[in-house]
């Protein structure tokens, strides 16, 4: 190889071939040198394209593509203890089990369920029990397959194009016919207590609801739309699923008196900081601010029912998405039994959102307020595919429910944190033992990172609180004295005690200096 270099360029030769005194080169290159970086000037045809290729996707960027029915990413089907919660029991719904054997017999129901979806009318005599604020009409089977049909092309946008590339036009439209009348036909039964209509044993009834909220199980809600626009006025069928996710987890918060309404005002309104800077900036004259994300998110349709359900469960305004993962701020974690220690009460919210957690303290009193939620059978296959769904990369950048989870993790470090969440109303344990429950956070929570700013206030205010050593030692005096009607009374005859004894010296001092003063004076 030849090489020459002047002022900053140099000329590469490439030995070739040499043919008696000649040297045929097969390649040469000039090679700029500018402030200690090399250039190739030469560009070749791929690379060009390649450039061309990567020019063309500007127009992605910023783009609201719509969002896909995704899978279950690999690193959580890595958790070989997670997998078979992602899997359906009893139904498959969509694409991505449909056809598998285990799931056969319920094909059959499918086909019953959406005539008897079609043939639905609420003028009909109804069974008694059955509500009737649901009006419905009848409407034949070939209107609802049209309208599912004509929405096909948009239907199939939702699902990656290797999915489905197998099933034809026709074929796919079936699908989504008949899983979208059992679905709706299911909703309808649940929500009209009606459930001997459906015709199934009760446990099948009870594995259906906990596979209609797989992620791998989610049918477009644009489906659901056309078929409930079909057979329901207004959106009265989008209010029937609203019923039957809002009915499903857990009973509603006990009425409580006036006293108490007084105390939960107060730790509603003061422990939430928000509030009281909305409240203060209305007094001062300033503007709401506008919120024209959250604004978006809702005005736009839920892509299905997993959706559907986490809106359900998370108040998009309590979660700022994303966040500097390198600049959240650090909180040890501390178990329940350990915040009882330190003074903090817990108390079940109003609310059965996960995001209202709430922070309130007065002088040594202190108060954590966390949502009732139901623990048992479907627990942890809902969470599971939340979280995947959280996980997928066209959904919200918030992960509260990821941050949720992790926020109750750090509270249940063994059984007996479960025991005191459980007697205060907060854990509905319907599933096992405590040690169960804990075990079943500990699963749930694995490999998790939450929003670095989810809850932040909070757990600022915890570690205030458990910082603060005159906050510390009235604590431990409520806790070792007054924390049972019993141990109040002990506390209370002890100093009684001890007030009989102090008089008792008084007394006896009195009687010797007055018996020595008596002395002196004879």
């Amino acid at each position: 190889m030849d090489t020459q270099s002047s002022k900053g360029t140099m000329v590469t030769r490439e030995e070739g071939t040499s043919i008696g005194d000649e040297i045929f080169v097969d390649e040469c290159r000039i090679i700029t040198h500018q402030d200690s970086i090399w250039n190739f000037q030469e560009i070749g045809e791929n690379e060009r394209q390649w450039m061309q290729s990567l020019e063309k996707r500007r127009g992605d960027i910023g783009s609201l593509q719509k969002p896909k029915i995704q899978k279950v990413t690999k690193k959580f089907r890595e958790i070989e203890s997670n997998v078979r919660f992602y899997e359906p029991l009893v139904v498959s719904i969509g694409p991505f089990h449909h056809g598998k054997p285990e799931l056969q017999l319920m094909e059959k129901h499918k086909e019953l369920q959406a005539l008897q979806f079609a043939d639905q009318d609420s003028t009909k005599e109804r069974p008694e029990g059955v509500f009737k604020w649901l009006p419905t009409t009848s409407v034949s089977i070939d209107v609802l397959y049209k309208k599912v049909k004509n929405i096909m092309p948009s239907v199939r946008e939702c699902y990656d194009d290797e999915l489905i590339k197998e099933y034809s036009h026709e074929e796919f439209a079936q699908m989504m016919l008949l899983d979208g009348c059992f679905i709706l036909q299911y909703f309808h039964c649940i929500v009209t207590g009606n459930s001997k209509e459906l015709k199934m044993k009760s446990h099948d009834i009870a594995f259906i609801r906990r596979d209609l909220f797989l992620l791998e199980n989610q049918l477009p809600l644009e489906v659901l739309q056309v078929l409930m626009s079909c057979k329901f006025k207004n959106n009265e069928g989008l209010g029937m699923i609203k019923k039957f996710i809002s009915s499903a987890h857990t009973k509603p918060p006990q009425p409580t008196g006036f006293i108490e309404g007084i105390n939960d005002f107060i730790l509603d309104f003061f422990g939430d900081t928000q509030k009281v800077m909305s409240f203060l900036g209305k007094i001062c004259g300033e503007e709401e601010p506008s919120f024209t994300k959250q604004e978006s998110m809702k005005n736009r349709l839920p892509a299905h029912l997993l959706e559907l359900l986490k809106i359900h469960l998370i108040d998009p305004n309590a979660f700022s998405e994303g966040g500097c993962y390198l600049r959240g701020e650090w909180c040890p974690y501390r178990s329940a039994m350990e915040l009882r220690r330190a003074g903090i009460c817990f108390m079940p919210g109003k609310s059965r959102r996960l995001s209202e957690i709430k922070f309130a303290s007065f002088h040594c009193t202190a108060h954590l307020t966390l949502p009732r939620i139901t623990i048992d059978d479907s627990t942890k296959a809902e969470f599971l595919n939340l979280i995947a769904y959280e996980a997928c990369p066209d959904t919200p950048d918030d992960f509260a429910i990821t941050s949720y989870i992790c926020f109750m993790r750090s509270l249940i470090d063994n059984a007996e944190d479960v025991k005191e969440l459980r007697s205060k109303d907060i854990l509905l344990n319907f599933f096992g033992t405590d040690e169960e429950v804990e075990n079943l956070f500990k699963e749930i929570a694995l490999n998790l990172v939450p929003n670095p700013h989810a809850f932040v206030d909070v757990k600022d205010k915890i570690e205030k609180q458990c910082s603060s050593r005159r906050k510390a030692w009235c604590a431990e005096l409520k806790n070792t004295h007054f924390a049972s009607p019993w141990t109040i009374l002990a506390f209370i005859a002890a100093l009684f005690v001890i007030a009989l004894q102090v008089a008792g010296l008084v007394l006896s001092a009195f009687q010797t200096y007055y018996a020595a003063h008596d002395n002196k004076g004879s």
